[in-house]
C-alpha cells in the first residue's frame, strides 16, 4: 500500500486508504532532488511560516502573500495552535539580511470541509490575516492568482518554491530553493499507476519524474508560466511516504482556482 505524507515540518499523519494513502510532507525524510537555489527575492510573494516553540522560532511551511494583510497556506500546516510568525522578502533562514518584514498572524481561517483525517479529501487550504499590511517594494509583492475555475495543460511550465529538505534525513536548506515541475493533468494524474481515484478534480498534480516537493514545502506556492505571467495555481499539499520522489505519484497541490470564490468570501 502506499501512503501519504504531508509536506510540513511538523508532526506525522499516517491516513488509510484502500489503494493508496498521501501523506503531508512533514512525515518524510527522503531528498528533494534537482532543483536549485533561486536567485534572493525572484519569488517575492513566498513567506516562510514559522512558530514559537520555548524561546525560538523555527519554520515550518511555505506560503503565498496574496493580499496586503492575507497569506494562503495549506490548511495542514495551521491545524494546531500555536503561535505564528510570518516573514516576508525572505531569503536565508539563518541570515537577516535586512530585506525582511515580520508579522504576526491574528487570524487563522481554515477551509471549512478540510478533515485532518482524510487528507485525500481535499480541501488543504487556509488564509492568515497578518497582524498587520506588508509593505510592497522589490522584495515582497503580491502573487497572481488563477480566474476562477482554470485549469492548466499537460506539462504547462511550473515552479515549487521552499525551503523543503534536501537530501535524507539531512535539514531544511536555508536558502530558497526552486524546483521545475510540470503540470500533470487529472487524466493521466487520476490513472491507474498513478495516484488513481486519491487525486481529486480540486487538486493539481506536478512532477512525478526527477522532481518533486519534500518536508518543509508544505503550504508554498507551485508558481506557473501562463502567458508570460507567473500565476499561483496550487498549495502544497502531499506527497506518496514512499518518498518525496517516487515515479508516478508527483506532489499534489490545492488547486488555488477552485477557492476563489470561497478565499474572496472570507477576505471581503
Amino acid at each position: 500500500m502506499l501512503r501519504f505524507l504531508v509536506l510540513t515540518s511538523l508532526a506525522a499523519i499516517v491516513l488509510a486508504e484502500p489503494a493508496s494513502q498521501p501523506k503531508f510532507l512533514e512525515d518524510i525524510g527522503a531528498r528533494i532532488p534537482s532543483g536549485e537555489v533561486a536567485s534572493p527575492n525572484s519569488w517575492p510573494w513566498q513567506i516562510s511560516l514559522q512558530y514559537l516553540s520555548g524561546s525560538s522560532i523555527y519554520h515550518t511551511c511555505g506560503g503565498t502573500l496574496i493580499r496586503r494583510g492575507w497569506v494562503m497556506t495549506a490548511a495542514h500546516c495551521v491545524a494546531t495552535s500555536r503561535t505564528w510568525r510570518v516573514v516576508l522578502g525572505e531569503h536565508n533562514l539563518n541570515t537577516a539580511e535586512g530585506k525582511e518584514q515580520y508579522k504576526g498572524v491574528c487570524g487563522v481561517h481554515i477551509h471549512p470541509n478540510w478533515d485532518r483525517n482524510n487528507v485525500a479529501a481535499g480541501w488543504d487550504i487556509a488564509l492568515l490575516r497578518l497582524s498587520s499590511d506588508a509593505t510592497l517594494n522589490t522584495y515582497v509583492q503580491l502573487a497572481n492568482l488563477p480566474p476562477s475555475g482554470q485549469i492548466l495543460p499537460n506539462n504547462n511550465n511550473c515552479y515549487l518554491t521552499g525551503w523543503g529538505r534536501t537530501q535524507t534525513g539531512g535539514q531544511l536548506s536555508a536558502l530558497l530553493k526552486q524546483t521545475y515541475l510540470p503540470i500533470v493533468d487529472y487524466q493521466t494524474c487520476s490513472s491507474s499507476g498513478w495516484w488513481g481515484s486519491i487525486v481529486k478534480t480540486s487538486m493539481v498534480c506536478a512532477g512525478g519524474s526527477s522532481n518533486s516537493g519534500c518536508q518543509g514545502d508544505s503550504g508554498g506556492p507551485l508558481n506557473c508560466n501562463v502567458g508570460g505571467r507567473w500565476i499561483v495555481h496550487g498549495v502544497t499539499s502531499f506527497v506518496s511516504s514512499f518518498g518525496c520522489n517516487t515515479y508516478r505519484k508527483p506532489t499534489v497541490f490545492s488547486r488555488v482556482s477552485n477557492y476563489i470564490s470561497w478565499m474572496n468570501s472570507i477576505m471581503g
